[in-house]
């Protein structure tokens, strides 16, 4: 099968987001037979929920359109490094494959901060792919932020 990335796909939802005022992360989750299985936007602000990350609304749709808790074989497909909340609820819901635009050298979780899946308590490593559309994700968060000061 051809590779085919899904990162314009999270780069939409984080223009979205950031229209919302939300900090413009997009995520994507896709199955593997190449179907988008559910996409989403940062909502914390929106929802008054501090676990509204784009990659959580992302995973918890996906496993409701599923009927499962698990998403193995599917790819997630985020804008921004995922936090250590996010990163753990990948491992938890058993993702296959990670690929993340930006870094988050201030609150990443996978080769930032806490490196969720480096640890040995962590459920199940997916195989990570980073850099992909990092200048489009960084320009959205620099205008975002620049915005705000």
């Amino acid at each position: 099968m051809e590779f085919r990335s899904f990162m314009e796909l999270a780069l939409e939802e984080a223009r979205a987001a950031g229209a919302r005022d939300e900090v413009p992360v997009g995520a994507v989750v896709v199955a593997p037979g190449g179907d988008v299985v559910a996409r989403a936007g940062n909502r914390t602000r929106e929802l008054r929920d501090p676990t509204a990350h784009a990659e959580m609304l992302a995973i918890r749709a996906a496993c409701a359109a599923l009927g499962s808790e698990r998403l193995g074989g599917h790819s997630l497909y985020v804008t921004l490094e995922p936090c250590a909340m996010c990163a753990a609820a990948i491992a938890a819901a058993r993702i296959e494959r990670l690929y993340y635009a930006a870094s988050d050298p201030k609150s990443g979780g996978v080769a930032q901060g806490a490196r969720v899946f480096s640890h040995a308590q962590s459920h199940h490593v997916p195989q990570i792919y980073d850099g992909i559309a990092a200048s489009e994700a960084e320009a959205l968060l620099r205008d975002f932020f620049a915005a705000k000061r």
